[in-house]
């Protein structure tokens, strides 16, 4: 606590945050027994602020100093696409939060029962976990997409995004409160920080004994310090290292649709696709296609070995490769093509040098799909289709918190199931133990 010159006592920024996790405590305690009814009318007042036209002229005023903050800082263009709201992403924001009012309450759902020989009834049923902190940088879709999916999973949430997008997230967590307050659920079930400072965050990640799981959301760099410094369980992704596997029974067509749509349908994003692997046998054929393919969207091709024999006998352009490249996540307009001898060394060169994120296999062959399913080792496999399919709004789960590599408690793109945790309700009718 300290003083201002007018001896007005100010608490301290740990202080702020303390009081904040405490608050969000005892709003998950209520929110934990809410029916579904009610959080659901909160969910779709939400919805009606967020088209509503005075709303959404202030989120897009926020938006608008939050951009020219960006400009001003040097952001990327696909930096700034992260940060951009316009009234189309506002109306598909609105529609994920109906999505999610949509699904079914997951709290309170038995997952099984069983009755013991002395009559004891064991019943193991799913409720939330309690207080989730999500910290994140740039996209402010995920103020909103967090706060729901807590919302109607029961939790209490709070929010600490990054400076980038500071404006526009204040302007939609007063929507949410309002939404919250108007349900008659307490307000504090969805906070934001309301600050940058990075000392707030460390504060954050010592509540153990207030929040219970912090999810991070953003570059690698943040994730790593969220995980290093929180005391409270964390669910992560730290990259999305994607392959491709083109293999030599692909439709040369469905590969290079596949292909470009992974690619460049969207750069920044942990889900588009940074690696290309060719099978050895159709390469000399397949590989010069996919290449022009590529390079009509622009894309820097990065390339050695027989890759890189390859396109130079056809006079495709390319960078040569580095070891590192083997293994980027370059978040843009770059892809690394490597030439495997067949299946199993592709699925080795994946599960090696992948982050186990989602990875794909195009080829006609079923069975060959069915060994490169059920042998790569990541949280997402797919089967002729593009990896931006990563997602809880693509999976019909309304949205998503995040995705995680993780293997406890929870693998893939995260809905309501898996921000619920268990209990054992044990009933009886006099029981005692010898």
């Amino acid at each position: 606590m300290s003083t201002t010159a007018d001896n007005t006592k100010v608490p301290s920024l740990a202080a702020t945050v303390t009081r904040i996790a405490r608050r969000a405590r005892a709003a998950s305690l209520v929110l934990a027994n809410a029916p579904a009814a009610q959080k659901n009318a909160a969910l779709l007042d939400l919805a009606r602020r967020l088209e509503a036209p005075e709303n959404t002229g202030a989120i897009l005023a926020a938006n608008a100093l939050d951009l020219a903050a960006a400009r001003d800082n040097a952001l990327t263009p696909a930096q700034i696409d992260r940060l951009t709201l316009n009234p189309e992403r506002l109306a598909h924001l609105a529609e994920s939060v109906r999505q999610v009012a949509a699904l079914p309450d997951p709290v309170g759902d038995v997952l099984s029962e069983t009755a013991r020989p002395n009559g004891l009834v064991i019943r193991k049923i799913r409720v939330p976990i309690g207080v989730i902190a999500i910290i994140y940088e740039a996209r402010p879709n995920v103020t909103v997409d967090c706060a729901v999916l807590c919302l109607k999973s029961g939790n209490a949430s709070i929010l600490r995004g990054g400076r980038e997008i500071f404006n526009t997230n204040t302007a939609l967590a007063k929507l949410i409160a309002g939404a919250l307050a108007a349900a008659g659920l307490p307000a504090d079930a969805a906070q934001l920080i309301p600050t940058t400072d990075r000392a707030a965050l460390k504060t954050l990640l010592k509540l153990n004994s207030l929040v219970h799981c912090v999810i991070p959301r953003g570059g690698e760099s943040l994730i790593r310090f969220v995980a290093k410094t929180s005391t409270i369980p964390v669910i992560k992704h730290y990259n999305g290292v994607c392959f491709l596997f083109v293999d030599r029974d692909a439709d040369p067509a469905l590969a290079e649709k596949i292909l470009v749509n992974a690619k460049t349908q969207r750069t920044g994003v942990c889900n588009a696709l940074e690696q290309l692997l060719v099978d050895a046998p159709a390469a000399q054929k397949l590989l010069p296609g996919l290449a022009r393919a590529l390079l009509a969207k622009n894309v820097t091709l990065h390339a050695a070995g027989q890759a890189a024999a390859i396109l130079r006998e056809n006079s495709l352009p390319f960078t040569p490769a580095r070891k590192a490249d083997n293994t980027a996540e370059y978040l843009s307009l770059d892809l690394n093509i490597r030439v495997v001898a067949g299946l199993d060394e592709a699925v080795a060169v994946i599960n090696r040098d992948g982050s186990g994120h989602s990875d794909a296999i195009v080829t006609s062959n079923a069975d060959t799909a069915a060994r490169f399913l059920a042998g790569v080792d990541s949280a997402c496999v797919f089967w002729n289709a593009s990896t931006r399919f990563s997602d809880g709004f693509e999976f019909g789960f309304g949205a998503e918190i995040g995705i995680s590599t993780d293997r406890l408690h929870a693998r893939g793109p995260m809905g309501l199931p898996e921000l619920c945790t268990y209990k054992y309700q044990i009933l009886g009718d006099g029981q005692t133990r010898g």
